[in-house]
């Protein structure tokens, strides 16, 4: 499903090309809701964040600012705008490049919390093999010098550096999910642990952790000494309103379960108008799940998120041996999605018309959903997942493979 230029660069390449080697001797049903009825959208009762008996009206009071607040997309944002959060930057420059992701760990828990993450423009959550997940974090407005910590590759990677068309940083990957990304048309585009890649991709030691970073900073200088151009792309495709949409279902708590080892919530936060992040924090074999918030390590702020949307995409076994695992996710077209903001639920398509474009959301009758202006978690379930809707605005999905 996954899909580089000359001069000095040939002694570069030759010397990826060697590190390459060296790492590599080393180294479908329909998405179904759970057998509990869904109740209707009329009988939720009031719950303890007092949302409104109707959600036609936002949860939460607009801003009443002096300064008018003008809605971006899904094309012709302003050179100003960052259409992967639909909101002004302070100079406009800083998006005159490639969107920078950066492949960031969850497991092992000690790792935790981690470095810049609260500074990601948007964010995909997904399985990655034997009950872990990781995170795909794209940052475009925002910069930090140590970004991580920084963890391997999976195959779906390849599909998100083909859409949003960036810089990505990785630790290293299984040699076959290796072989294909370093075969594909971003190539160039790779960084990853070796020798010669500090900066912009280091290790630090803060209490004996030893983490691999990543400055976002020096990634675009980095990747055009190969000759590859950072330059701004056109990365149209998402729609942006501060209105909160009508016709929404109360959601104030979304749990998002992969394994007994990794599961989150996420809760609505009325005051800020977000989701705050809760982790796992415990093996649940039976007694029970266990939360904290997921902190940044930067900032000590909870991580949050203004829209969180879960994709429902066709997952299969690329490769399974024993305990030995890879995992392959196809985006192709279009399928189900379930996209919150504002402390409402609305059920939408995603729908991807080309490799090299960003997948749109769309109502049932085409029209564009729109996101709210802000950060974005994209959380990845199976054809095969359940979603259990319970009263007082709960949605708990939970991953599971064909």
């Amino acid at each position: 499903m996954i899909r580089a230029s000359g001069g000095s660069w040939t002694m570069k390449r030759l010397t990826l090309l060697i590190s390459v080697l060296v790492l590599l001797l080393s180294s479908c049903g329909l998405f179904r809701n759970a057998p509990t009825p869904a109740p209707t959208e009329t009988s939720l009762p009031a719950t303890a964040t007092e949302l409104p008996a109707t959600p036609t009206s936002a949860p939460t009071p607009l801003p009443t600012a002096t300064a008018e607040l003008v809605d971006y997309g899904p094309s012709g944002f302003p050179p100003n705008i960052n259409p992967l959060t639909g909101l002004p930057v302070s100079d406009p420059a800083v998006l005159d490049r490639r969107p920078l992701a950066i492949k960031i760990q969850l497991f092992p828990r000690d790792g935790r919390p981690p470095f810049g993450l609260s500074l990601a423009d948007v964010v995909f959550d997904y399985y990655q093999n034997n009950g872990m997940t990781r995170l795909h974090a794209i940052f475009y407005g925002n910069d930090y010098e140590q970004v991580g910590p920084i963890r391997s590759a999976r195959l779906f990677d390849g599909e998100l550096i083909e859409m949003y068309k960036s810089i990505f940083a990785f630790g290293s990957a299984d040699k076959r999910i290796l072989r294909k990304l370093l075969n594909a048309n971003y190539a160039n585009r790779l960084i990853f642990e070796g020798a010669l890649n500090c900066p912009p991709m280091c290790r630090i030691d803060p209490n004996g952790g030893n983490y691999l970073v990543a400055n976002t900073k020096e990634m675009g200088p980095y990747i055009e000494t190969r000759g590859e151009k950072d330059e701004r792309q056109n990365l149209d495709g998402m729609k942006f309103q501060h209105a909160t949409p009508a016709g929404g279902t109360p959601a104030v708590q979304i749990f998002t379960r992969f394994s007994i080892s990794a599961y989150v919530r996420w809760d609505y936060d009325q005051s800020s108008g977000k989701y705050l992040r809760f982790q796992d924090t415990q093996e649940d074999g039976g007694q029970g799940e266990a939360y904290a918030p997921l902190l940044d390590r930067v900032t000590n702020a909870q991580i949050s998120a203004d829209n969180v949307v879960i994709l429902v995409l066709p997952h299969k076994f690329e490769y399974k041996s024993g305990n030995s695992e890879i995992i392959d996710i196809e985006m192709k077209d279009s399928g189900i999605a379930y996209a919150f903001r504002d402390g409402y639920a609305y059920e939408v398509r995603w729908v991807r018309s080309a490799d090299d474009t960003l997948f749109t959301l769309q109502f049932a009758d085409g029209t564009p959903y729109p996101y709210k202006p802000g950060v974005t978690y994209y959380v990845i379930m199976g054809t095969s997942s359940t979603l259990d809707k319970k009263d007082g605005g709960i949605w708990r999905f939970v991953w599971a493979m064909p």
